[in-house]
């Protein structure tokens, strides 16, 4: 496998020791600055995030047309090659509806985002003994969902959605194609339930949330995330009441002196944009 890249290497700031698993290859190594290894030997999935967040702590300037990361990166190389390399590594990708609505036409794998290096990132993902591609997971509670979204139009991937007793019968109406309607609550979605039936039934050992701000704090409240990739952009993107914009954590409140703290991992630079990984457990 031979990686193009995003036009020049992270420099890498501060990394600190990896655990024991298994890390990247030499070239991927080289790119990104250092390794970024998958633990071993555990008893459940690894749960990884990425998200892009603006100067300003804000993931999207939800706008029509403009609701999406890009926007939020300036439409970065390096970010977008970094999504892609984490993609690589994940058995499935988990969205919330929300995310789905607003970027219908996306494909939650390596060459959607970066098709310069998909042949390569399809070659790892072989070498690891992965499938071709990601499985889907779209995360609805009411099944409001887009049923011609670009994932429903496709027989290459697997899609399962993740919805309650109230959402299977809204999705019931809407004679979605190629997907499998999986109930994992009454009213609520139970990421418990979720990510142990993906770890236990369907063998993913990987698992990358890719949003929205309400999936995320969802995870991290019900403690099934343990790594964050977070790219820090050098763009502004405010808000006011009447136009409200999100931040990286929506619908869960924390209280004052909690437990939930991200430890350090690594940060990396290209330019005006820092791309940190934090560990939550």
């Amino acid at each position: 496998m031979k990686f193009v890249g995003p036009g020049a290497n992270f420099e890498l700031l501060m990394q600190t020791k990896s655990p024991a698993g298994k890390g990247l290859p030499s070239q991927l190594r080289d790119i990104y600055g250092g390794d970024w290894v998958i633990p071993e030997n555990r008893d459940r999935a690894y749960s990884y995030s990425n998200f892009v967040m603006s100067h300003d702590g804000r993931i999207s300037f939800n706008t029509p047309g403009h609701e999406g990361g890009g926007d939020v990166s300036g439409f970065n190389s390096h970010d977008q090659w970094l999504m892609a390399l984490a993609r690589s590594r994940a058995d499935a990708v988990v969205v919330g509806a929300n995310t789905l609505r607003t970027e219908s036409e996306h494909e939650w794998s390596s060459e959607f985002i970066f098709p310069e290096d998909g042949p390569a990132f399809g070659a790892f993902r072989e070498s690891e003994g992965r499938s071709k591609y990601p499985l889907q997971v779209i995360v609805t509670r009411s099944g409001e969902l887009k049923a011609d979204a670009a994932i429903f139009q496709t027989d290459k991937f697997r899609v399962i959605i993740a919805t309650t007793e109230m959402g299977k019968k809204r999705i019931g109406q809407l004679s979605i194609p190629n997907t499998e309607v999986l109930i994992f609550g009454e009213t609520e979605v139970s990421f418990t339930r979720l990510y142990d039936f993906l770890y236990q039934e369907l063998s993913c050992r990987t698992i990358l949330c890719e949003g929205g701000p309400k999936l995320y704090a969802s995870l991290i409240a019900a403690n099934h995330l343990d790594e964050e990739f977070l790219t820090y952009s050098p763009v502004l993107i405010g808000g006011s009441d009447k136009n409200p914009r999100p931040s990286l954590i929506e619908g869960v409140v924390l209280e004052p002196g909690n437990s939930q703290l991200a430890q350090l991992e690594s940060v990396r630079r290209f330019d005006n944009h820092l791309f940190i990984r934090t560990r939550w457990r």
